[in-house]
């Protein structure tokens, strides 16, 4: 099935009222407002990563009204349980006197969570969200729950130097579709939002979709079309972030201890195929793949001894392959 020029018109038009309505409660952070909405209309999770103060909790509530999802915030603390966060069975009175076992639903079951400071919890209560994220369902005791859709994880974690953080798996690591690195603002960006936060302005959020609009242009990405030679060049980029790989750039034989999963791969043509269309295109370009490269790999590439001790930077890693790939 082809993508219609009314089904891409469409796609654009509300991609940019989300992304301007969203500007106008977020200073700055365009590119990451743009990566993040990617991630959605791909249906996978974000882990954004970035100093406290810098916006993300607030971007993640002003999607969540832009989009008219429901919207639920769990602040990830050591002593947080992981009944605290897909819920537990708790035991309740029938109509007769006889006790009997009632799930009582956690956080967990909202359309957007936000698992704010994700790497302040145990790794027990991090890994309560693996099954959320993987299969979007939730098990307690021997019952399986299913997640309202469409369903995504917005996590934030602050930088692992940090005290009082705990690094977060590698396979909860992979679960997330891209990984987005929030910067410091520049002068004339905190100007604004200190402007913005300090005095009497209210910004009126309006929505613009809602859920079921999400899922269909869910449906339109996986239409567009991706050719041989760019699916093959995303495969060797992927396969080029391994160290066994005789392919693979000096980089990476030296510095890199485990390269990228499969679902490297998965993440950089699903994300790949909403670039496309936000741009107005109808196939995924060379340019698409180099694009979101970084954001799908850099969380799934682990260093060796080497490549810590010389502070080498994944983004350099994926740099260097792009470089050797052409």
């Amino acid at each position: 099935m082809e993508i219609s020029g009314s089904d891409l018109q469409q796609f654009t038009t509300i991609v940019e009222k989300i992304e301007n309505e969203i500007s106008k409660n977020i200073i700055g952070q365009k590119e990451i407002i743009r990566q993040v909405l990617i991630c959605i209309f791909s249906g996978g999770n974000v882990l954004l990563e970035g100093m406290p103060g810098l916006g993300k909790t607030q971007l993640v509530k002003t999607i969540g009204k832009v989009m008219s999802l429901e919207f639920s915030r769990i602040q990830f603390t050591p002593d947080l349980m992981p009944a605290d966060v897909v819920g537990t069975n708790v035991i309740t009175r029938g109509t007769e006197g006889a006790s009997q076992f009632r799930f009582e639903k956690g956080p967990v079951f909202s359309n957007i969570v936000l698992a704010d400071e994700i790497n302040r919890a145990t790794p027990k209560t991090q890994s309560a969200l693996l099954e959320a994220m993987q299969e979007q369902t939730v098990t307690v005791g021997t019952n399986t729950y299913k997640l309202p859709q469409p369903f995504f994880v917005l996590a934030t974690q602050n930088p692992i130097e940090m005290e009082g953080t705990y690094p977060l798996p590698e396979a909860q690591m992979d679960r997330f579709l891209f990984k987005l690195n929030v910067k410091f603002p520049s002068l004339q960006e905190l100007y604004d939002i200190v402007t913005l936060t300090t005095t009497h302005m209210n910004t009126e959020i309006k929505s613009i979709t809602n859920g079921q609009d999400i899922l269909k242009m869910r449906d339109i990405v996986k239409q567009v079309p991706i050719a041989g030679p760019v699916m093959e060049y995303a495969l060797k980029l992927v396969m080029a972030t391994h160290p066994h790989d005789s392919n693979s750039p000096k980089i990476t034989h030296d510095y890199v201890r485990y390269g990228s999963s499969p679902r490297g791969a998965q993440s950089i043509i699903s994300t790949a195929r909403v670039r496309a269309l936000m741009d107005g295109r109808y196939n995924v370009s060379f340019d698409d793949i180099k694009y979101v490269a970084y954001p799908a790999l850099r969380h799934r590439i682990f260093l060796n001894f080497e490549g810590m001790a010389e502070r080498i930077d994944t983004d350099t890693v994926i740099s260097e392959i792009i470089k050797s790939l052409g």
